[in-house]
C-alpha cells in the first residue's frame, strides 16, 4: 500500500512532508508514518488504518515492489552487454 508524501497540516494548512522512510516490505495497517508541517513545524504522527488499505486498489506494487523491478531491469539490461 502506498503512503502519501504530503499531506495537508490540520493547524495551518501549509503541506506536510512524510518524515518515514518506507519500510522495506511496504506499508502495512498499524505502521507509524511521520509528518513535519513546512508551515507551523508541528510534527504529525499518524498510524496507516484499515480505510487507508481499502483505499488501495489490490493490484498496487508497494515501493520496494516498484524498486526491485527497476532494479531487475537494469540486471537483465547488463547481462548482455557483460558477455561483449
Amino acid at each position: 500500500m502506498d503512503v502519501p508524501k504530503k499531506i495537508t497540516c490540520v493547524d495551518c494548512g501549509q503541506p506536510a512532508y512524510r518524515l518515514t522512510y518506507p519500510p522495506e516490505d511496504g506499508w502495512v495497517v498499524g505502521d507509524y508514518v511521520a509528518y513535519r508541517c513546512s508551515g507551523c513545524n508541528d510534527r504529525w504522527d499518524l498510524i496507516v488504518n484499515e480505510e487507508d488499505a481499502a483505499e488501495q486498489p489490490p493490484s498496487s506494487l508497494s515501493i520496494a515492489d516498484e524498486a526491485r523491478a527497476i532494479l531487475q531491469s537494469r540486471i537483465d539490461q547488463q547481462r548482455p552487454n557483460d558477455s561483449n
